[in-house]
């Protein structure tokens, strides 16, 4: 906790660096976006959205900081490591992935450039694939449940989100 809460007063300006101060202070994205094992995460938006307690959700206390570094160190349960991950891929926060989550995952992960997106046919095979293989109930969505479900068959799971 003490590494954590110095690594977070390194991104706050110096007279808010004190323990009483830095407690109540939260730090912008774009100072937390800087720290090199985010920097080049391409979830990197939403992972800070969605440890945010902010009610603009546009920056991080050190609370916030906290739950993010274990939600991604090695010490985190399968379970809370992927019910956040549920959470990160969930882009419009309904609690489902649905065919538009699936597809804003996948670019994120092949990239968004001419050279690296899918097709509209060749993404709409993949998320189909990926419906087939994971929606249990068949209701064009995966929930929190079905995707914990496919994780659990995915022993390196934990291991990459860290």
């Amino acid at each position: 906790i003490l590494l954590a809460h110095r690594r977070f007063c390194e991104l706050l300006p110096q007279e808010q660096r004190s323990v009483d101060e830095s407690l109540q202070a939260r730090v912008s994205f774009e100072l937390i976006l800087s720290i090199p094992e985010l920097k080049a995460n391409p979830f990197k938006e939403r992972i800070c959205r969605v440890f945010s307690t902010s009610p603009t959700r546009d920056s991080l206390s050190f609370e916030d900081f906290l739950d993010l570094l274990s939600v991604f160190s090695d010490t985190a349960t399968p379970d809370i490591k992927s019910h956040y991950a549920f959470r990160i891929f969930d882009f419009d926060d309904d609690g489902t992935l649905d065919r538009e989550d699936l597809s804003q995952l996948v670019n994120c992960l092949t990239g968004e450039g001419e050279d690296t997106r899918l097709s509209a046919s060749e993404m709409k095979q993949l998320i189909d694939n990926i419906l087939e293989e994971s929606d249990i109930d068949r209701d064009g969505t995966i929930n929190l449940s079905e995707f914990q479900h496919v994780i659990s068959r995915s022993p390196d799971f934990a291991r990459y989100l860290v």
